[in-house]
């Protein structure tokens, strides 16, 4: 009789290329996926149910030795203890992430007033649902430059209940907007071109550059769009929150600071690098 235990240590060690403890993760993934087995049976070595039947284990091994992301062969991933769908047209959600919402949701919790809310460039959406999840009082707007991300995102609201208003614009060619919002954010491109021969296989292989990827001569490109709109529709004590690359913490300050923001913060995330901008108008 097969058991969870003998199972788990059969596919990590077919996995090729990964730290150790990064297989063991991604295996527990695939067993709590497909056979819904959990860590503790696992350890106890829990008999191998005969029903749901098992996947293409080879198959599945080929492709994460090929680098493909975990999340991209269950089609899901984790964040802020909400489950979101993913595809090759979004990045997959990081950790580091969750430390924006828990910023912003620090700050407009105790909010009873009006709260419009715009997320840009919202991939799958996990910034926006989050919020909407989590601040219920919040009209939340999406925007995307990719009609299949939107297609992500959509999904994801409506399997999580969120209520997000997405639209499918361009920050660096806004044209005509009417409306006001008390909160901006965005975690745009900021990985420059340069970075890229440091970057993971699995990340440049199978994640989308056009939500990557800015050009080396214009690294604050999209930081500079996203100040400029919350100059022109933020209302007075709104505030811009940003993911940033770490190279260019105080060079973002300055981008806001020049367009006339007051209390540009830096804040550090989980590794300690400088990672999120917060600037009030």
């Amino acid at each position: 009789m097969i058991t969870a235990k003998s199972l788990f240590d059969s596919l990590v060690g077919q996995l090729v290329g990964y730290r150790p403890e990064e297989a063991r993760a991604i295996v527990f993934l695939l067993l709590e996926h497909y056979l819904l087995l959990r860590r503790t049976d696992v350890v106890a070595g829990k008999p191998i149910p005969t029903n749901p039947p098992q996947p293409d284990w080879a198959e599945l091994i080929r492709r994460l030795n090929s680098h493909e992301p975990v999340q991209h062969l269950i089609g899901t991933t984790e964040f802020c203890g909400l489950e979101f769908q993913v595809s090759p047209a979004v990045l997959i959600p990081r950790p580091e992430t969750e430390e924006l919402i828990r910023l912003i949701v620090r700050d407009y919790a105790e909010t009873t007033g009006q709260l419009n809310l715009i997320d840009i460039g919202t991939g799958s959406g996990c910034i926006a649902v989050t919020l909407a999840r989590f601040l219920p009082q919040a009209t939340v707007v999406a925007w995307d430059l990719s009609p299949e991300a939107l297609e992500v995102a959509q999904l994801n609201a409506r399997t999580l209940l969120a209520d997000v208003e997405f639209e499918q614009r361009d920050i660096l060619n806004v044209g005509e907007e009417n409306r006001r919002f008390e909160c901006v954010v965005s975690n745009p491109p900021y990985v420059t071109l340069s970075e890229a021969e440091h970057m993971e296989t699995n990340v440049l292989r199978y994640e989308p550059h056009l939500a990557l990827f800015v050009e080396d001569q214009d690294p604050l490109l999209f930081y500079k769009a996203v100040a400029d709109f919350g100059q022109q529709h933020l209302n007075t004590e709104g505030a811009c929150y940003v993911e940033i690359n770490e190279r260019f913490g105080p060079q973002t300050q300055q981008v806001f600071e020049e367009r006339g923001y007051r209390n540009v913060q830096i804040f550090k995330d989980i590794h300690g690098k400088e990672r999120f901008v917060k600037a009030v108008k």
